[in-house]
This record gives structure tokens, sequence and C-alpha cells, in this order.
């Protein structure tokens, strides 16, 4: 039987573990912006939400404000336009899902508590949002009233925060008739090696932002908000190269030097919220607007990588490694020429390609958005990097999505020699929270 939680309920329940009522998001900095001098929250000095849901600062030029606490005898100093970067927190998809990349991540997986259910799970994402939705503005206080001060004199840096639910969620819940068929336990594959205890989980969460000491500062916080609810199952540290150190935009490359996200569905294609978000109807009620994220430690094996010649690199992706693009010619956007031979009549790109296996058209229009990081977790025992892709793709379905090309490349893929995959997980999640609302609400109290 379960739990649902009356409204009166939940207002007690907050006051008893925050301390004072559960206020509406925002709340919080405008009380915070009558204290200031002038009245003037960060939020309004961080500007409006732009098309991709990151904003920049002030009067257009990407100069936001470093807001020192009354007291501290710290200045108030212009911000770069890194540092005032802000991504929304209360829009249709959570954030950080078609973010932007950023330079800095952490990924974990909670498991509730012994005797932990609905309720306190529901308490535990309404304190997750509301600190999220405080962090992700440039606030520095934390939900307990309690700040390290980490990141005291940073601003937003595109903080983003995403919530999501793993399969073991709903029966720890009894929500199982909520759990939708799409979070089925992937299927083993042939060349995984996983531990299981760096993957599922009851609970995901994935925290990004551009300065490292912005998402360090997210990540105790949400720790700390999850005491008593829920612990800690595995944790994952990642990295991308900074905004802005390249002359101009780029394909982000991984470890492996390769350009990585080339063939990625853009948000101009006609199908993009097809393929990657969850339309209403095409599941629980709850999981509108959500999408379904795969996530793989995939550690790369870089000496033996590293021993290939570039050719022979190059061979087993099907791209040029300078510029991205397919050996058959072009620019990185150029379609490959799959029958294209060379003069002694072999296929310019080979026929176990990794690019040539994922591209969506040789698996029956399968697609998914790919967002990672790469990770360096030092060197082994034997003097071997452990370090590789935190690999994150992003569907309607996975089953449409991750498992038909994963198959595919576990039959034949000529870049599985170089890498092993390490921890998995599938994950649900929901649209994003309205304003007053937490994410995951339509699930714990429909």
């Amino acid at each position: 039987m379960t739990d649902r939680i009356p409204s009166q309920d939940r207002a007690t329940q907050d006051r008893a573990t925050t301390g004072r009522a559960s206020a509406a998001p925002g709340a919080a900095e405008d009380r915070t912006a009558q204290e200031r001098p002038g009245g003037v929250s960060r939020r309004a000095l961080l500007g409006t939400a732009g098309a991709t849901g990151l904003v920049l600062g002030a009067a257009g030029g990407g100069v936001g404000y470093a807001l020192a606490p009354e007291g501290s005898g710290a200045p108030t100093e212009a911000l770069s336009q890194l540092g005032a970067r802000r991504a929304m927190f209360h829009v249709k998809h959570q954030p950080g899902i078609t973010t932007p990349l950023q330079a800095k991540g952490h990924l974990l997986a909670f498991d509730l508590l012994a005797g932990k259910g609905r309720r306190e799970a529901a308490n535990l994402l309404r304190r997750w949002s509301g600190t999220a939705g405080r962090l992700m503005a440039g606030e520095a206080v934390a939900a307990d009233g309690h700040d390290t001060g980490v990141a005291l004199d940073a601003g937003p840096a595109s903080l983003t925060v995403t919530f999501g639910f793993g399969h073991s969620f709903f029966s720890r819940t009894g929500l199982e008739k909520q759990r939708p068929e799409a979070l089925a336990p992937l299927p083993q594959f042939s060349s995984d090696h996983l531990d299981a205890k760096r993957g599922n989980g009851d609970l995901w969460v994935q925290i990004g932002a551009d300065d490292a000491l912005v998402a360090f500062h997210a990540l105790r916080a949400l720790q700390k908000d999850a005491r008593g609810t829920a612990r800690v199952r595995w944790q994952m540290n990642g990295f991308n190269r900074s905004p802005g150190a390249t002359a101009s935009p780029r394909t982000a490359r991984n470890l492996m030097g390769q350009l990585d996200g080339t063939g990625n569905p853009k948000e101009s294609d006609k199908d993009f919220a097809q393929r990657v978000f969850v339309g209403a109807g095409d599941g629980p009620e709850w999981m509108a607007n959500g999408s379904y994220v795969v996530m793989r430690r995939i550690r790369m094996l870089l000496d033996e990588w590293e021993g290939l010649g570039l050719a022979e690199q190059e061979k087993v992706i099907g791209r040029r490694k300078s510029t991205g693009a397919p050996l058959t010619g072009g620019g990185e956007r150029t379609e490959p020429e799959l029958d294209a031979t060379d003069k002694a009549g072999d296929l310019v790109i080979p026929l176990n390609a990794h690019a040539r296996i994922t591209r969506p058209d040789q698996n029956g229009g399968a697609a998914m958005l790919r967002r990672p990081f790469s990770y360096h977790d030092g060197i082994d025992a034997d003097g071997v990097p452990d370090a590789g892709l935190l690999f994150l793709c992003w569907q309607a379905d996975p089953l449409r999505g991750f498992v038909p090309v994963q198959r595919k490349l576990d039959r034949g893929d000529a870049l599985s020699e170089y890498i092993r995959h390490e921890a998995s997980g599938l994950y649900a999640v929901p649209g994003g929270a309205g304003k007053g609302e937490y994410v995951g609400q339509g699930l714990l109290e429909g």
C-alpha cells in the first residue's frame, strides 16, 4: 500500500526538516534581495532566459556580479562572462540535457535508507529541488542555512543539476505501477565488465558547471540534503574542455583525441524532441517532457590506443582525427560515402569502423543525444591509466535508442578492442519542475 502525501502533512514535514515552512522557489532569493543594499537580487542582476536556457549578465555584455554577503568585508566584483552564465531550473525539460557541455561534472547515485519510502523520497526531492534552484541562481546559502563558503565569490558558472529515478526506486517506494516500461533493465552485452557496485541505484543526480568549485559546492549541498534519507551508492567525477579554450566553438574531444559528438541530433532537427524527449501519451503522465539517460563508465585502454599509428586510429574510427571529417573526404559534418572504395577495391571506411556502425541510418534510425564527461582516476597497480569516458546518452526510449546501437557495436566494432565498459545505469529523468514544484512531484504525489 502506498502512502499519498497530503498537502498539510507535506508542509509539516518540510518545517520539521528545514526549520521553516515550504516557500515557493525564488522566495529565498527575494528575501536575500531585500536584505542587500538596493534590494537587488542575483536573479535580477543576471538577466532573463535566452533561447538555450542560459542567460548572460547585465547589459547583454556578459557582465554579472558576485555579491558578497553582508558583513563579509569582501568587495562586490564584476564577474566574467563565464562566471555570469546561468542555466534556468524551472524549465520544460530538466537542465543538463541540452545545456552546452560544461567543464566539470559529478555523477552520483543514491539508495534510500532502510525504512525510507515514498514520503521520505518526496521530502528529499523537495529539498534537492530547492537547493538546486538556489545554487543555479548563484545563491551561496545551502538549504540548511550553513554554507561551506566554497563558491562564495563565484557566479552560477552554468551550474545545472539533473535528477532521475532508477528501476529499484519504484519498488522501494511502492510505485511499481508507475514504473515506465522503457526503464526495463538493460540487456547484458558480451563486451561488458561491469562492477555492480558502481551502477544503477534508486536515485540519480548529475551536476555540471563551468567552474570546479561551483560544481563541488553543489555536490556537498546535495549530499548534506540527503542525510538521514539516502546514502551515496557511487560517485564519478568528470571533466570537459573549458568553454573559450578554443578560438571558436568546437565539438569536444575525448581522451583518445577524437572528436566526440559529431553525429549528435541537433535541436534544429524537426524530429529532435521526438528522439530525445518523452511526448504526452508515450508513457506515464509524470514522464511527459522527460527523457531516459544511459550512463556507462567506459575505460579507455590508452596505452594500446596510443600505440597505434595515426592511420590505424583513423580506420578504427572512420574519421580524420584532426578535423572529424569522414575518411571519404569533406568536413566534420559531411555525410560519409559508405560505399566508396580505394584503388585496391577496399572500402575506404571499413565495415567495422565505429562511425559506420553507429550511424542512425545503419541502425533503423536509432538516435540518441550524447553528452559525456571524460574522467581520470589515476594510475592502477599495473601502472595503467584509469581513464576514459563517462558516457551519457539521452533518448525518448532506450529500447529504440541505446540498446540496438550497443548490440551492433557489441558484434563487431573495431573500437571495442581499445575500450572496456565497467559500469552501467539507466534512469528515468522526468520533465522540469514548474514554479512552486519539485522534480518528480507528478510521480510522488500523483
